[in-house]
Parts: structure tokens; sequence; C-alpha cells
């Protein structure tokens, strides 16, 4: 590790945390938001966000403010022009609230030029950050690559001289009024089916016969792009599953993973959320590798079929072998031995 500059930062004034995404990245970014506030209790937390995951961390008493970013919409060839403006906006206004400390824990080439253009003297980032983003920090923390997220991201905090002994996920509770009244009084588990890749995704078919097993009413999550599938796994489950796919946003969906009474999910958001909230978790992988992104946390139980190529890390497969190998049998059994 770098040593850090002469440090004018036993209480950083102002501290600015780059982290736009992806949902379950944000959430590996929480103990890490929690040893930094409790080593700098009186310091002003901003965090860059991107636009649809600003529901999980808004209204979070540890940030003083989000600033929301666009990016998906910045990378439309059509919205070039508005994309600009925006940016030397948001870079303006950035440099404007001479940060003490800017660190980037997303490693890109933007999130890198975003805390390069905060102007801070004091910019911390991985030595082997991705796409030169590393070129624009003053300091280069070595995160390391076959470790959890959540290790990885506590280094920097230690970096930072703060102590990370005590790993807290701090998730502010939201009303939920408006939710279907067996969420408040039944036992129910949440099913997870939708993934970033197809390649991560157990076929809707055994998501439904699993549901069908089960002593327990099942809730399917998901975006409105999970609507068609977690209809078909409601249609499979015998009447024990119903779907909520679409209907919820981010701090909903949050309240309906703190009442379950476990998760049965494939690498996801979601995931994280529900091992973030202590609910157990029955973590379905087959690409990816559960030692840098399962489930945080003692209880949960990463569950594979024995496929020689897994984890390939691929986005694409022919067959996707590793998830429909994967029988129902094999969930449903390590489930109620878990109960038993």
């Amino acid at each position: 590790m770098d040593s850090l500059i002469k440090l004018p930062l036993k209480n950083p004034e102002k501290i600015l945390i780059v982290k736009p995404s992806s949902l379950g990245d944000v959430v590996h970014s929480l103990p890490f938001l929690n040893a930094i506030k409790t080593c700098f209790p009186q310091s002003e937390i901003h965090w860059v966000i991107a636009k649809g995951l600003e529901g999980l961390l808004e209204g979070h008493p540890m940030i003083d403010k989000l600033w929301i970013i666009r990016k998906d919409e910045w990378k439309k060839i059509k919205n070039v022009r508005e994309t600009v403006g925006e940016i030397k906006t948001l870079f303006r206004n950035l440099k404007k609230e001479k940060f003490d400390i800017v660190i980037d824990l997303q490693g890109l080439l933007r999130s890198g030029v975003i805390t390069s253009a905060t102007g801070s003297a004091v910019r911390a980032g991985f030595s082997e950050a991705r796409e030169g983003s590393r070129l624009f920090y003053t300091q280069k923390v070595e995160g390391g690559k076959n470790i959890h997220a959540v290790d990885r991201y506590l280094k920097i905090a230690e970096f930072l001289g703060c102590d990370t002994s005590d790993i807290r996920f701090p998730l502010p509770l939201f009303k939920k009024e408006s939710f279907p009244t067996f969420l408040h009084s039944e036992d129910y588990a949440v099913f997870v089916p939708g993934a970033r890749w197809k390649t991560k995704k157990w076929p809707p078919e055994s998501f439904g016969k699993l549901s069908s097993l089960l002593p327990v009413r099942t809730i399917i999550t998901g975006s409105k792009s999970d609507i068609n599938v977690a209809n078909e796994i409601v249609d499979l489950s015998n009447g024990k599953a119903i779907s909520i796919a679409g209907k919820t946003e981010l701090k909903e969906l949050i309240e309906v993973m703190r009442g379950a009474r476990f998760t049965v999910s494939n690498d996801s958001g979601p995931m994280h959320i529900a091992a973030a909230l202590g609910v157990t978790v029955f973590a379905l992988f087959g690409p990816t590798d559960p030692v840098r992104t399962g489930p945080y946390g003692k209880g949960h139980t990463v569950i594979k079929a024995e496929i020689s190529c897994s984890p390939c890390f691929k986005k694409r497969c022919k067959d996707v072998k590793c998830m429909k190998s994967l029988s129902v049998e094999k969930v449903y059994e390590i489930i109620k031995l878990s109960f038993s």
C-alpha cells in the first residue's frame, strides 16, 4: 500500500464516495460507509450514485448528499450534447465542494475521471483498478482479486486509518403500510429468478417446482423485465407463489426482503440485499465465483452443480449446464436440512 499524504484528515470536513453501480456492489459498499462514518463521525459524506439505484441510499442517516448521475443515458450517442452539459455541470459543482478525501470504489475510467474532477488533494482507489482509472488517484491501495468485494472495499477504510472489525450493513427502515397484509403476519420465502446475465439464471420451471414443494408461501420479486418469468413460476407453483415483479421500488424490496424467512436467489443484487439484512440466503451459482460475489456473512448456503467449467465468468453460453443441471431436488433437500 502507498503511504497516505500527510493528513490534515483526522477530522476531514467532507468525504466523497464514488460508487455509482451496480446494485449488489453498492450493497457491498455499505460496510465501508459504516466504517468511514464511525471513524469520522463529524464528516459530511457525499455519494455518487447511478440513477435508478438512488432508492437504496435516499434518506440514509450516514449520507448527507447524493449525486445522481444518468450514466446509462450518457452512453447513448443521441444524448451527446445533453451529456456533455451534464458532465460539465457535475464536475464544476463537485469541485466547489472542496472534498478532503475522495474514494473511488468503482475503479473504472468514468469513476476515475469523476474522482479527479473534484480536485481533491487525497484521491484513493485500487492499484489494480481497470480502464486506467488508477492514473487519477493520488493514493493506490492493493485490493486483491480473489477476495470478497466487501473485504476488498474495507481495505481502503483500513488504509484511511479506520477500524473494520465490526462489519455492518446499515440499511435504513422504510415504511411498509402499503404492502399486502400477509407480509406482516405470514411466513414467506422470497425467490429472485432474475440476474444481469442470462447465464446466471436458474430455469423458471425449477423455481416453480421448488415453490410447489416448500411449506411456506413464496414471493417472486424482480423488475418489469422479469414479469413474464415470474408469472411462469407462479403458474408452476401449485398455488404456492405470488408475483410482485415490477411492482416494487428498491425501498419496498428491502422491506419485503427484511420480513422473509429465507431467500432463494441467483447471483444478483437482491441476493446481496437479503444477506445484508441477515436473512438466510440459498444462493444458486454457476458461471460466477461465490468467493468474490457470494452472499456475505454467516448462515448462508451457496448451491452449485459439480461442473468442471464453473466458474467461467461467461455472459453467454450455448447450454448453461452449470445452472440447468442444478436439480430442484438438491436445492429442496438443502433447504429442508437447514430448517430441520
